[in-house]
C-alpha cells in the first residue's frame, strides 16, 4: 500500500468517524411519551427542526437538518398534526412528516340526527374551525367522518353533503318498480319519515312499503314526527303531542296535508333511503306500536283498530293510561 493511499483511507476514516459523532451527538430524538406535534401550512424543514428542538423532542435542530439533507428523501414535509411516540428516531420522525400520516379524529352523525343537532355537534368540537350555518335538513349522510385538527367545519359539512348526494344517486339508480315517488328529492323526504317512524332496522322496508301505499293511494301519511318537526326542528318534543298540534296546518304536518311534507324532517341513513327505493311488497296501510320497539301492521282499518286496542292494553298494564 502506498503512503498516499494510506493517507486517503485515514482521511476517509476520520470523516466517517466525524459523521458518526455528528449522528450521535446531534441526531438523538428525545420523545419521552406520546406527543402531538403540529406542522403549520407552508412550514420549512428548518422551522420544523427548530420547533422540535424547542419542544424538547430532538436534541438538536442542526442534527435533524443534517440527517434530512444526507438521508432524507426528496419528498416535502406535510402540514398537519402528527403523533410522535417513544422510540422514534429522527429518521422515523422525518419519514412521518413526509408521508403525511397525520392524526385522524372522528365525528359520528347517527342515523336520524336532524341538522340542528348535527350543527350543535360540530360547533362543540373544539378542534374544528370556523363558523357555519345549520345545514339544510336531509343534506347530511349519517356516518362516521375523519377530520384533522384545524380543519374547517364548512369543509367537513361539504364532505358529509357530498356523501349524501352520492348515496342518494346510487340508491336511486337501483330503485325497484314499486318505488312510490318520482324524484330523488321525494325519496329523501319519504326516507326521513321512515327513519323517524321506526328504530328497528328489520322494519324499515315494511314501513317504507306502508307509506308508499299511502302515497300511491292519496291517503294522508299521518306520521307523528311530521307534527313535531315544525315545533322543534327535529329535537325531541319531551312531551305528548297536543290536539292543537295535530290539527295545525303547515308545510310538514301530514295529518292535515295530503302527500309528502315540503321537505325532509331529519337526515335519513342509507338503509332508510334504500328501503324507500325498494319497499316491501305489502298491502299494509296502518301501523301501531307493539310494545317492543316495533309495530303491528294492518291492511284494513278493522284490523288496525284491533291492534290499537292491544297497544292500549299494554299501556294500561304499564300504568301509562
Amino acid at each position: 500500500m502506498t503512503a498516499a493511499r494510506g493517507l486517503l483511507l485515514a482521511v476517509i476514516a476520520l470523516a466517517l468517524a466525524a459523521l458518526v459523532a455528528a449522528w450521535v451527538l446531534l441526531g438523538a430524538a428525545t420523545v419521552a411519551k406520546d406527543t402531538s406535534f403540529t406542522i403549520p401550512a407552508g412550514a420549512s424543514v428548518a422551522s420544523v427542526a427548530d420547533k422540535l428542538e424547542a419542544e424538547g423532542l430532538i436534541s438538536s435542530a442542526s442534527g435533524f437538518m443534517l440527517r434530512a439533507r444526507i438521508f432524507g428523501s426528496d419528498a416535502p414535509i406535510q402540514a398537519g398534526e402528527f403523533l410522535l411516540t417513544p422510540g422514534m428516531s429522527q429518521s422515523d420522525i422525518l419519514a412521518a412528516f413526509q408521508s403525511g400520516d397525520v392524526i385522524r379524529r372522528f365525528v359520528t352523525i347517527p342515523e336520524g340526527m336532524p341538522s340542528i343537532l348535527v350543527w350543535e355537534r360540530l360547533m362543540a368540537e373544539p378542534l374544528l374551525t370556523g363558523e357555519v350555518a345549520v345545514p339544510p335538513e336531509g343534506s347530511i349522510l349519517p356516518n362516521t367522518y375523519a377530520f384533522e385538527r384545524g380543519q374547517s367545519r364548512a369543509q367537513l359539512i361539504e364532505q358529509m353533503q357530498a356523501a349524501m348526494d352520492k348515496a342518494l344517486a346510487e340508491e336511486w339508480a337501483k330503485r325497484s318498480p314499486r318505488v312510490a315517488v318520482s324524484t330523488m328529492r321525494e325519496a329523501l323526504v319519504l326516507a326521513a319519515i321512515v327513519e323517524k317512524e321506526t328504530g328497528k332496522p328489520s322494519e324499515r322496508r315494511m314501513v317504507a312499503g306502508l307509506y308508499s301505499n299511502r302515497v300511491r293511494t292519496g291517503m294522508k301519511l299521518q306520521a307523528d314526527p311530521t307534527i313535531i318537526y315544525p315545533i322543534t326542528k327535529g329535537k325531541p318534543l319531551g312531551r305528548r303531542i297536543r290536539q292543537s298540534e295535530i290539527a295545525a296546518v303547515n308545510g310538514y304536518n301530514t295529518y292535515t296535508r295530503v302527500g309528502l311534507p315540503e321537505g325532509p324532517i331529519t337526515n335519513p341513513g342509507r338503509d332508510s333511503i334504500a328501503a324507500v327505493m325498494n319497499p316491501d311488497n305489502t298491502a299494509a296501510l296502518f301501523m301501531v306500536a307493539d310494545g317492543t320497539g316495533g309495530h303491528w301492521f294492518a291492511s284494513t282499518l278493522a284490523e288496525h283498530n284491533g291492534n290499537v286496542a292491544k297497544w292500549y292494553a299494554i299501556r294500561r298494564e304499564r300504568g301509562e293510561m
